[in-house]
């Protein structure tokens, strides 16, 4: 049996690109797909049918789906999601949270309502529609929530100060979640991707056919993670890298404390300078990892 036969699966975004790919493979799996998407451009303007579509698809290879036309963007738009998938298959055990909108500007040129929109979607979108779901997850001591983050976050890359900010947001509140759901069986990982998409399209000189895509950047390629982030042994508190048929993981690190007494100075500090930046010594490190170890000392 599949790990994913008769589960409830909610994909926001799902009505092109990567939230597509994901839905229709989790559906090949036996899974009960929510397809949510607004069926706005890259920018978030407009609307459409695309999440129709993308369940029609599903239904006429034997699938089960719903649409789901709400934004992520509104705490009633998010909770109608969730709403919509228990009224119509009784709970949700996955969730995978890949709406998104791209108004890139350098930071310098940019209107703060492009940058009040890209949080409201990415970063508070994903959290409204996780919180919607948490408490059923909770209850029954089971849920898998995907955050769509980016290299953009996780790395940097200019002219996206609003989209790199919301990617990286994504990571400490799965840092969070990971802590907070590891004693209900719920488990929170991130996804950072790469494929050609609708949003890639609206970046200036980047010529992309999202209906023909590149098949060494097509979206799926990055759903094999994504079902590995949702799979019955899944992992927890981790960034995947999924993108051209490569697959990798990304962390934080620390390296050896430089330890001085209580009259440290700016000059004391910038005397071994060189030692504090070397990153030779580093270990992974999160607040996982040290509950885990407290949880084993105990």
């Amino acid at each position: 049996m599949s790990d994913f036969e008769d589960k409830v699966v909610v994909i926001t975004g799902a009505g092109g690109g990567l939230g597509k790919a994901h839905a229709l493979e989790f559906a090949s799996r036996g899974a009960k797909v929510v397809v949510n998407d607004l069926g706005g451009s890259g920018d978030g303007v407009g609307s459409s049918d695309a999440a129709d579509v993308v369940v029609n698809e599903i239904k006429a290879a034997g699938g089960e789906a719903i649409a789901n036309k709400a934004s992520v963007s509104s705490k009633e738009g998010a909770q109608s999601i969730i709403d919509d998938a228990v009224s119509a298959y009784g709970t949700v055990d996955i969730l995978v949270n890949n709406a998104g909108i791209l108004r890139d500007k350098s930071f310098k040129n940019m209107d703060m309502a492009d940058w009040d929109m890209v949080m409201d979607v990415h970063l508070n979108g994903s959290g409204y529609v996780t919180r919607a779901a948490w408490p059923i997850m909770y209850e029954k001591n089971y849920g898998r929530i995907v955050f769509t983050s980016s290299t953009s976050g996780v790395f940097g890359n200019f002219g996206q100060a609003n989209y790199g900010a919301a990617k990286m947001g994504m990571l400490g509140l799965m840092n969070v979640l990971a802590i907070e759901g590891l004693s209900k069986n719920i488990r929170v990982n991130c996804l950072a991707p790469a494929a050609e998409t609708r949003l890639i399209g609206t970046i200036p000189g980047r010529d992309v056919d999202p209906d023909n895509p590149d098949p060494m950047r097509h979206p799926r390629l990055v759903t094999p993670v994504v079902l590995l982030m949702c799979a019955e042994d899944a992992p927890t508190g981790q960034t995947f890298h999924a993108g051209n048929g490569r697959f990798s993981r990304s962390a934080t690190f620390v390296n050896k404390a430089l330890e001085f007494g209580a009259d440290v100075t700016f000059e004391d500090l910038q005397e071994k300078k060189d030692q504090l930046i070397d990153m030779s010594s580093s270990r992974e490190m999160s607040g996982l990892i040290r509950v885990m170890r407290q949880s084993k000392k105990s």
